[in-house]
C-alpha cells in the first residue's frame, strides 16, 4: 500500500489505498507505548468507514496492555473533553476532517485534551516508523467500557459562557447543516438548550455526505437556498468531525469561516480583555479587533497544536484558526464549532443585530490562496528571492514567510507532501491581493 499522510498530529489515508485497519491499528499502539497510566478514549467522526478502524484501534490497545473507552460518534472537539472528564492517558479521534469519504484518519490527543505537541507526535511517527510493537501476554490484556453520556459536560461548558435565558427567549429560528457528521449530536442539544428553531440538515451520522464535506460557498450553495426557505436568522454549517464552522447569513450569504473566528473574538473581548493568539495564515480582522480591544495579538506557525501552545504560554483568553476553528480555552484547548455558534447568538442578543450586520461592521480584506510546483532544494533560494522583491515589507520566517505590510500580508510555505509551495494573501480588496500572489509567483520562477 501507498504510506498515508502522516504528521505530528496523526494521519490521514485513503481506505483501501494508503489507510487499513492494520496500519491504523500500528499507529496507535506506537501513540500509546510512551503514554502514561490510564485509559485511552477512542472516538470516531461518523464516517462509514470509523467503525471499522475504531475496532482495529480498540483491539491493538487492548493488545498492548491499554484500558479503552469506547465513545463511539463524538465531535473533535468533545473528544478533548472525554479525555480530560475520564483522566485518560490521551485519546483517538477518528477523522479525514473536510476530506472526501474515501478518507479516513487518526487525529491524537493527549492527556490535557488537546491535540499533541509536535515534539511528542514526533516521538509518536518515530515509534511507528520503528515497527515494533511490545504485545502483552494474555493476563495483561486490556479491557474497553462504552461511554454512555458523551455531550453533558461538553454541553455545560459551552452554556456556562454565554446568556442562555436570553438566548433563549428570542427563538431564534437556525439552520444546523451537519452533513451527516459527528456534529448533530450535540449541535441538536446545544441549540435545543438555547430555546432555538431548529432546522437540521443531515441530523444522522453516517458519513453520506449531502455534499462535499469542507464547508466553502461552492459546496454550500444548496444550503444557502435552504436557509432562506426557512427564514432562519442564521445558518451553521460544520465540517465532519464539527472542530470547524461557517456562518451563512439570514438573506443566504455565505459569510465564511475567516469570519467565523472574528465574530466570536469581537464578541468575547467586549466581556473579557486579554491576549488573543491566531495562525499565520488567519486573516488579519482578528488583529484589526484585537487592537480595537486595546488587547495583545499574537500569531504562532499554522497548525491547531502549534496555536494552542502559545494561547498556554501568553494565557489568552480566546484564539483559533481562520479555517472556521474558534478555540475557547473555558472550554478546552480545541478547535469548537459549538463554541462558535453559541457566541454568535449571544452577541446577536447582546448587540439586537442580525448576523449580518456583525460581520459587515467587521473590517473588510480579501485573501487570495494559490500554488506554485517547486522542488524543496529550491525553497530557501525562492524565499529569499521573494523577500528581496517586497524589500519594503516586514518578513518574518515564523512558518514560511511571511511578509507584512500596514494593510496587506502575503505567506509562501512549503507543502510537506507535495513538491508545492502555497502563496497566500490578504489585501483590502481582490486586485491587490490577486497581484501579491502573482508578483510572488513571478519573484519564484524568475530566480
Amino acid at each position: 500500500m501507498k504510506e498515508p499522510i502522516i504528521s505530528v498530529s496523526g494521519l490521514r489515508g485513503i481506505i483501501g489505498e494508503s489507510l487499513s485497519p492494520e496500519l491504523a491499528m500500528r499507529f496507535a499502539c506506537a501513540f500509546a507505548a510512551d503514554l502514561e497510566e490510564g485509559p485511552i478514549v477512542v472516538t470516531r467522526d461518523g464516517r462509514h468507514t470509523g467503525r471499522m478502524l475504531a475496532d482495529a484501534i480498540r483491539s491493538g490497545l487492548c493488545a498492548v496492555g491499554r484500558d479503552v473507552i469506547d465513545a463511539d460518534v463524538a465531535a473533535t472537539p468533545t473528544t478533548g473533553i472525554l479525555v480530560r472528564l475520564a483522566n485518560a492517558a490521551g485519546g483517538i479521534q477518528i477523522s479525514a476532517s473536510h476530506n472526501p469519504r474515501a478518507y479516513n484518519g487518526i487525529k491524537l490527543f493527549g492527556a490535557e485534551g488537546r491535540v499533541l505537541t509536535a515534539d511528542l507526535g514526533e516521538l509518536v511517527v518515530s515509534r511507528y516508523r520503528g515497527g515494533a510493537i511490545d504485545w502483552v501476554e494474555h493476563d495483561r490484556i486490556g479491557a474497553v467500557q462504552s461511554c454512555v453520556d458523551t455531550t453533558s459536560k461538553h454541553l455545560e461548558l459551552v452554556l456556562a459562557n454565554v446568556d442562555v435565558e436570553r438566548i433563549r427567549e428570542q427563538r431564534f429560528k437556525v439552520l444546523l447543516d451537519s452533513n451527516h457528521g459527528a456534529g448533530s449530536i450535540l449541535g441538536r442539544k446545544l441549540l435545543d438548550e438555547l430555546g432555538c428553531q431548529i432546522t437540521l440538515l443531515g441530523g444522522k451520522p453516517d458519513g453520506q455526505f449531502a455534499h462535499s464535506p469542507e464547508p466553502t460557498a461552492e459546496n454550500l450553495a444548496g444550503v444557502r437556498a435552504r436557509i432562506v426557505e426557512a427564514s432562519a436568522a442564521v445558518g451553521f454549517c460544520q465540517d465532519p468531525d464539527a472542530d470547524r464552522l461557517a456562518v451563512i447569513d439570514e438573506a443566504g450569504r455565505y459569510i465564511g469561516e475567516e469570519y467565523t473566528l472574528v465574530l466570536c473574538l469581537d464578541h468575547v473581548l467586549t466581556q473579557t480583555a486579554g491576549p488573543v493568539v491566531t495562525n499565520c495564515a488567519t486573516s488579519r480582522m482578528s488583529e484589526d479587533i484585537a487592537n480595537k480591544h486595546g488587547v495583545e495579538s499574537y500569531r504562532s506557525a499554522v497548525g491547531e497544536a502549534n496555536v494552542c501552545t502559545m494561547m498556554q504560554a501568553k494565557h489568552a483568553v480566546f484564539g483559533g484558526e481562520g479555517n472556521g476553528g474558534p478555540i475557547d480555552p473555558r472550554v478546552g484547548y480545541v478547535r469548537d464549532s459549538f463554541v462558535g455558534m453559541a457566541l454568535i447568538l449571544d452577541a446577536m442578543v447582546a448587540t439586537g443585530k442580525r448576523v449580518s450586520e456583525l460581520a459587515d461592521a467587521l473590517p473588510d480584506y480579501d485573501i487570495q490562496k494559490t500554488k506554485i510546483t517547486l522542488d524543496r532544494d529550491r525553497i530557501p533560494a525562492a524565499f529569499d528571492a521573494i523577500e528581496r522583491h517586497f524589500a519594503d515589507a516586514t518578513a518574518s520566517r515564523l512558518d514560511g514567510l511571511r511578509l507584512d505590510w500596514p494593510d496587506r500580508w502575503l505567506l509562501i510555505r512549503a507543502s510537506n507532501t507535495e513538491p508545492i509551495v502555497r502563496i497566500i494573501a490578504e489585501a483590502p480588496d481582490a486586485v491587490s491581493s490577486q497581484k501579491l500572489c502573482a508578483d510572488a509567483a513571478r519573484a519564484i520562477e524568475a530566480d
